[in-house]
């Protein structure tokens, strides 16, 4: 091996250093896991066994297993298993739990059995990062992806599968038959008794799938999403952006800083839809941002009138499009936007010019409407690009002033669409390149939310140390 660098012979005797200490850096990121956690008060945020059993064998104490698992997922290390093996060999996590070495069993028990415990730990990030003035802008992006559940596709039952693998059985069932009758009439020989032989096992295997799937449709219409995953209940099939793609997934849901793009607050859900989760995700992050105003852009999906209204009256800013999925637009007709509302007459004026009357009020989904319309419509020269009906209608929401503010906000500034994209795309796409393929790795929404805490703890603190340094966060940590 001329001419290349070469390595020590194994066979040497070796100095190591005497101390683990001399082997992790005072610019190792370890360092902040072992004084965020030793800074945490663990039995107020609700760990277990914080305080050792007067009998029996003594167990690890929680801020040991804690420290394990923030490294593990700031190190793309999620497994119980896996992080037993780097407790063994891992200089760093030697290091980090004193060369303790838990067994998968105990590690997986942690998280499992401490899942309340973990999202607040998740919460005091948070909050640090508030005292450190990181959420200056009081300004966040809402935004849900669907994150892939233990569950697959294959083993995920809603009706219209049930009903399409029932009609595939019956036909199934209807032709394996059709041959018997043609064996039947054939004569006596040892193939055909072994094809009709097979064929009654064939019809036999077919009807015991349909009554286990008659017993899954059962107890499918019994949930309240008529839809049933067998390896993890919870999990739900939705649709993804591709066309006519889906997974089995959960929706994650997240509040992210649009400056530092830290996650200010995230919620698991097993709803595939995005349009009822505005308030609930903006009140969270202003409660967790503790101020009395907050700017929140979002994407078209959440655009939904009563969230909005709610968003105004907890003082939230809301900016996002709204859904172009009217029939007119589809056809290229006037929209809504091309209609003048006069406040001080209460009526529309049309691009024709004309005034629609305000006629009378009905409730619609929840919703007060006006509405409003003119008779001189058969008459009107530009009709064909208005309305194929007798007239154009228009309705008018009780609180429509809060989506005609939510859009003159973004005319005013369309790069704020752009802001959300930016901000809201580079934590979950950090997020999922760590999980893997796989995504998650536990079962349950209850489970899966502590999972989802783990990552979004991790994330968060692997961009403090990233903003502010090593050194200085430490002693932010230490003086908090």
């Amino acid at each position: 091996m001329k001419r290349f660098v070469e390595g020590e012979d194994r066979s040497q005797s070796t100095l190591f250093p005497e101390r683990l200490d001399d082997y992790v850096g005072e610019d190792n990121p370890v360092r902040v896991v072992d004084v965020f956690v030793d800074e945490l008060d663990l039995g107020d945020l609700g760990f277990n066994r914080v305080e050792p059993l007067a009998t029996g064998r003594p167990g690890y104490h929680p801020s040991v297993l804690l420290k394990l698992y923030i490294y593990g997922y700031l190190n793309r290390v999620q497994s119980s298993r896996r992080l037993e093996r780097e407790a063994g060999r891992n200089v760093e996590v030697m290091w980090l739990t004193g060369r303790l070495v838990p067994d998968h069993k105990t590690i997986a028990n942690f998280r499992k059995d401490n899942g309340p415990a973990i999202r607040k730990v998740c919460a005091q990030l948070v909050g640090l990062c508030r005292q450190l003035n990181l959420f200056a802008d009081a300004s966040v992006a809402i935004d849900g992806s669907k994150f892939k559940a233990v569950n697959t596709r294959d083993k995920n039952f809603t009706r219209g599968k049930v009903k399409r693998r029932m009609d595939q059985i019956e036909e199934s069932v209807g032709r394996y038959l059709h041959q018997l009758d043609s064996a039947d009439r054939q004569e006596p020989s040892r193939a055909r008794t072994m094809t009709t032989e097979r064929l009654n096992e064939k019809i036999e295997t077919l009807r015991h799938e349909m009554q286990r799937l008659q017993n899954l449709e059962v107890q499918m219409l019994a949930t309240p999403g008529q839809q049933i995953s067998l390896t993890d209940p919870d999990a739900r099939s939705m649709a993804t952006s591709g066309r006519g793609s889906g997974m089995v997934a959960y929706n994650v849901q997240s509040a992210v800083d649009t400056r530092h793009h830290l996650i200010v607050a995230h919620e698991v859900i097993n709803s595939g839809s995005d349009r009822s989760q505005l308030s609930t995700m903006a009140k969270q992050a202003k409660a967790v941002l503790k101020t009395d105003k907050l700017d929140v852009v979002a994407d078209r999906g959440y655009f939904n009138s009563l969230e909005l209204l709610a968003c105004d009256k907890a003082g939230i800013s809301v900016t996002l499009p709204k859904p172009m999925t009217a029939g007119n637009k589809a056809k290229s007709h006037f929209g809504k936007q091309d209609f003048r509302y006069v406040k001080e007459d209460d009526v529309y004026i049309c691009p024709a010019g004309e005034r629609l009357a305000y006629h009378y009020t009905n409730e619609e989904k929840g919703l007060t409407l006006r509405r409003y319309w003119t008779n001189q419509c058969q008459h009107c020269t530009i009709k064909l690009q208005c309305t194929t009906g007798k007239e154009r209608r228009i309705r008018r929401w009780e609180h429509e002033q809060i989506l005609e503010a939510i859009q003159r906000r973004l005319d005013e500034n369309p790069q704020k669409m752009r802001l959300r994209r930016e901000t809201v795309e580079h934590p979950f796409g950090t997020i999922k390149s760590w999980m893997g393929y796989t995504h998650f790795q536990m079962k349950t929404l209850k489970h899966v939310g502590t999972e989802m805490a783990l990552h979004v703890l991790s994330y968060n603190l692997k961009r403090v140390i990233n903003i502010i340094g090593i050194a200085p966060l430490i002693v932010a940590m230490r003086a908090a």
